[in-house]
Parts: C-alpha cells; sequence; structure tokens
C-alpha cells in the first residue's frame, strides 16, 4: 500500500465551540470565529460545527445558525457540520436550513448528518424525538433528504430553497451503522475516531469493502476525526490536555460542566484509578498530545494505518492563545 505523507491530504478542523469556565456563549463564539479565520488563512480544508445538547460547555447546540454565522465571517474555507443530528429533526427543515445556508454561500456548505440524538434521553425527549426512538429510521430520513435536494423531487412537499441544490451529503458515525450505509449510498463518510477509536478500523473496513459508486462519488472518500494537541514541550501539552482530560470524566459521570481550565495534579480531582483509566484512554492513536515531532510521526501512521482520505481536527484547548497556536503548528506539518 502506497504510505501517505500528512502532505498529501486535506485537514479540517471541527469546532464544539467550547464554553470556557467564567466566560459566556458570546465570547465563545467570537472565539469560534477567530479560530475559523485563522485556519482559513493557514490553508484547512474545511470548518465543522457539531451538534450537541443540554451540555453548558458546548454552544453549537443552533447549528446550522453558527455555521451561517462562521460562514458569514470567513472567505472561502468549506462550512458545515459535524454533524446535524437528523433523528432530532424533520428532514425538510434541515433541507431547507441548508438550502439557504449553500443560497448565501454557495459552494461552501458541507451537510454532515449523524443518527444519534447527540443528547441524553430527557434532551432527545424534549427534541420531540420519542423515547423509543432507535436510530433505525435514520436510513428513511437521509432518502427523505436527498428527494428534497433533487431536481425532480417526489411528493407535494417541497423544499424552497434546497430543491435542485448540489450540497454535499456526510454520513457521521461511531460504528458500523453509518459506514455501511455510507457505503450503499456512495456517499462520504467521517468516522468519529476521536471519540470511539476501538471502532475505527472495523467502520472503515466495512465501509471501503462495501462501497458502490454513486452520481455523489467514484470511488471511497473517508475522512477521520482525531484530537490533536500541540504545543512547544511536552510538558506544556501534557498540561493543556487536562481541560479535555476534565470535559471527559465529567461526561463520564453524567455531570457535564463548562470548559475547565488546565490544571497541575490530576490527583486532586481523581481518583488514583480514575487517572489510569484516563491514561489508558489517552494511548489512543486517535488522541495525540505533544510536540510538533512526536504529533507529525503519530498522526502520519495514524493517516496510513486508516487509509484516510482526509482528517478532521479537533484540538480541546482552554486558552484560546494555545488553541491558534496549536492548529499554527499543525499547518507547518502540511506544508
Amino acid at each position: 500500500m502506497t504510505q501517505k505523507t500528512f502532505q498529501q491530504i486535506p485537514v479540517a478542523v471541527l469546532d464544539l465551540a467550547p464554553i470556557n469556565e467564567g466566560s459566556t456563549t458570546t465570547e465563545s463564539f467570537a472565539n469560534s470565529v477567530e479560530l475559523a479565520q485563522h485556519v482559513e488563512k493557514l490553508g484547512f480544508n474545511r470548518y465543522w460545527l457539531a451538534e450537541h445538547h443540554n451540555m453548558p460547555g458546548i454552544g453549537s447546540s443552533a447549528t446550522s445558525v453558527l455555521i451561517g454565522h462562521i460562514a458569514g465571517k470567513t472567505n472561502s474555507i468549506r462550512v458545515g457540520s459535524g454533524g446535524v443530528m437528523l433523528p432530532n429533526h424533520a428532514p425538510l427543515v434541515i433541507a431547507e436550513q441548508f438550502g439557504t445556508l449553500a443560497s448565501l454561500y454557495p459552494d461552501r456548505i458541507d451537510l454532515g448528518l449523524g443518527r444519534a440524538p447527540g443528547s441524553d434521553q430527557a434532551t432527545a425527549y424534549a427534541l420531540r424525538r420519542t423515547l423509543h426512538s432507535t436510530g433505525d429510521e435514520f436510513p428513511q430520513q437521509v432518502m427523505e433528504l436527498e428527494n428534497y435536494f433533487s431536481d425532480k423531487p417526489v411528493g407535494r412537499v417541497k423544499a424552497y430553497p434546497g430543491t435542485g441544490m448540489d450540497i454535499p451529503i456526510w454520513l457521521l458515525g461511531s460504528s458500523g451503522f453509518s459506514a455501511q450505509l455510507a457505503a450503499q449510498k456512495g456517499l462520504p463518510f467521517s468516522f468519529a475516531s476521536h471519540f470511539a477509536p476501538d471502532f475505527t478500523m472495523q467502520a472503515l473496513q466495512l465501509y471501503h469493502q462495501n462501497f458502490k459508486p454513486s452520481a455523489a462519488l467514484d470511488s471511497p472518500y473517508a475522512m477521520v476525526g482525531v484530537s490533536v494537541i500541540i504545543a512547544d514541550t511536552q510538558e506544556r501539552a501534557e498540561w493543556l490536555a487536562t481541560s479535555s482530560q476534565q470535559q471527559m470524566f465529567a461526561l463520564m459521570k453524567g455531570e457535564p460542566t463548562t470548559f475547565q481550565p488546565p490544571i497541575d495534579d490530576l490527583g486532586s480531582v481523581w481518583t488514583p484509578r480514575e487517572i489510569v483509566m484516563f491514561r489508558d484512554k489517552l494511548k489512543s492513536e486517535s488522541m495525540i498530545v505533544g510536540t510538533p515531532e512526536l504529533v507529525r510521526e503519530k498522526l502520519a501512521a495514524f493517516i496510513n494505518k486508516t487509509r484516510a482520505n482526509e482528517v478532521i481536527v479537533n484540538s480541546p484547548i482552554f486558552y484560546q492563545e494555545d488553541r491558534l497556536h496549536s492548529y499554527s503548528l499543525l499547518a507547518e506539518m502540511m506544508e
């Protein structure tokens, strides 16, 4: 198999619009705009925002609204959803929203679709889904959405704007379900490796083995998500990573919080057993923390192992200056 270098594939950015402890949502969105403008200048390929709900540390719940805001503050970078959780919405509404976005920002909007609620069960119910929904209706919802975007949609209801618009649809996933659906439909696929690292290779194998060419794609196109925190020293990178570790721990406990500042001693908030558990998680190939030299080596190995066509990077860093610097260091690897 031909080895890919990091410089040979596009690199995208995934933003959850983190709301920092002691800060506001307004500041979070200002930081996202600054980051989007920064990575656009650095040559990143696309900028995606993810739908989550009932999480005080994540500000991207109204995903399509924030996509429009970011697209309006940038010039050329593709902006999209990573993703919109389709079971939370009527497909017609998403078709109209993204038809509107694509009309405002032609050839710049991506529509990534997920089948999870992006929330807990109670929040899913508040979003007007039923408590018994399993996501099994996702293929039918995708088909309905594709129909709204087609040149000759079937049925009395049409999406205006939306009908006849060429908006790239991606399927997102953290298991094999969406991988197989993307393969069957001949759509690009993005796997949340940073969220479900143990299932990465299985899902990508399913996608490649079952892919059927379509009007959208002649051959498979897979993007993998990876968490990357880069700093000038290993110590600084590992210290910055404690913010993300605290966030993961809070979510595992079912007690989500605002995004916390780094801490010097994990033992001040975790038990020794919890520290061991998280150190094991940090050994994942899809969470890379360190100096540029270390990250370059590990990221290149990850790209070659997954045969990724593109990488989407999330850098959960509390301090905006450090977050911008991490992406600057990443961009130097792309040159």
